[in-house]
């Protein structure tokens, strides 16, 4: 007969069944797909993960902390790694700041005019890192000191309506040896927008204008920013300054030495023709494109003064306009006779119109002209006998062509 094997052991095929249950039921029972008893713990045993943080954000002032005799241009720059800039900003004891650029991914920041000399600057940069979390920084510097400074003068009044020939004169009381630098801070806008350049005359002009008369209408900004630019060794400019001036209506007037009249037109339609008598066979009126600088009711004229000697001087010339600096005028004439205006050229150089001595006659041709002329108005003189007068006689920059103004500079 049969009997139960000793020990207790259980059969080999029943311990193979029993394991196979065992691990269904522990598989059923760690299941995570939402089965019965499904645990939510994490993978790593319940440990949080942790949350990786962006660097913070360095940022550079130079010159550093504390610098003296610093150049008042291309020496400020501020900058960031691992970051951006959001702010920056350059004040001067007195609370003025400093404009500037920042670059178009936010990393440098650069000012867009030139320092004071001799004034302590205070800088203050912040930024911000890949997670928004800001860092600041200051930085104290002082610039250099000038050694001398230059001056700046130019002819046209903030405010003013001026004619379509208007050139920006400027003139400097040293020689500019840093001609470019000096250019370039003088800055031009308008509206319409046209393109303005500068051109030196010698070292200690500089003239602006369009390649064409200005629009009638335009509106014209000038911002100085000589302050700080270096001109020459040592020397430093001074000016600051913003001004704006109008473009008036389009008046041209052409002189016909030939003729012996002046057609005036304004907008494009002849409004009057004025007989003139204009120079002499011995001193002939310039050629030439001209523009109306100074306006006179009455003046006075002595040769002497542009080497004529004692050829004349007379003390009241009534209604003059001032054409050139070597003493072209257009004025009004009350010592010659009637019948010289419109027949014969007699004068000394200057284009002139019957008018009466004491300017008290508002029916002379010198008269209607005057009042109807505009700083900045062109009179061309055609069919004379002289030559062409030179562009930086007066404001006769339209004489020289576009491709030579300002080349080489």
């Amino acid at each position: 007969m049969r009997t139960r094997p000793r020990g207790g052991r259980i059969p080999g095929v029943v311990a193979t069944v029993l394991g196979l249950l065992l691990t269904l039921l522990v598989t059923a029972c760690s299941s995570g797909d939402g089965g019965g008893g499904g645990s939510d713990a994490p993978e790593n045993g319940g440990r949080d993960t942790p949350t990786a943080t962006a660097p913070e954000v360095r940022i550079a002032i130079a010159p550093g902390n504390g610098a003296t005799g610093v150049a008042t241009a291309r020496e400020l720059r501020v900058s960031a790694e691992d970051g951006t800039l959001t702010e920056v900003t350059v004040t001067a004891p007195d609370g003025a700041e400093v404009p500037g650029e920042l670059a178009d991914d936010g990393t440098s920041w650069e000012p867009a005019e030139h320092l004071a000399n001799a004034t302590e600057y205070t800088v203050t940069a912040v930024g911000e890192n890949a997670d928004g979390v800001a860092t600041a920084e200051t930085s104290t510097f002082t610039t250099v000191a000038a050694d001398a400074t230059f001056h700046s003068g130019w002819n046209i009044p903030d405010g003013a309506t001026v004619g379509v020939g208007m050139v920006l004169s400027m003139t400097f009381d040293t020689p500019i040896e840093e001609i470019g630098d000096v250019r370039d801070a003088v800055e031009i806008t308008t509206e319409p927008p046209v393109d303005v350049r500068g051109h030196w005359f010698g070292l200690q002009r500089l003239d602006f204008r369009p390649e064409e008369y200005w629009e009638p209408g335009t509106e014209v900004t000038v911002r100085f920013r000589i302050r700080g630019v270096e001109g020459a060794p040592g020397v430093y400019g001074t000016l600051h300054e913003d001004l704006s001036f109008t473009v008036g209506r389009a008046q041209i007037s052409t002189v016909d030495a030939e003729a012996k009249d002046m057609r005036v037109v304004r907008d494009g339609e002849t409004i009057r023709t004025l007989p003139v008598t204009t120079g002499a066979a011995a001193t002939p009126t310039w050629n030439g494109r001209m523009v109306v600088t100074e306006k006179f009711a009455e003046t006075r004229m002595n040769g002497a003064t542009v080497g004529y000697g004692g050829e004349y001087d007379i003390r009241d010339v009534p209604h003059a306009l001032r054409l050139s600096t070597s003493g072209t005028f257009i004025h009004g004439n009350y010592w010659a006779g009637s019948g010289v205006f419109g027949s014969e050229n007699a004068s000394h150089g200057c284009v002139g119109l019957a008018d009466v001595q004491g300017a008290g006659d508002p029916s002379t041709p010198a008269a209607w002209f005057y009042e109807n002329s505009l700083i900045g108005d062109v009179v061309e003189v055609v069919n004379s006998d002289e030559e062409i007068i030179a562009p930086d006689n007066g404001l006769s920059g339209w004489n020289m062509e576009w491709s030579q103004w300002g080349a080489g500079q």
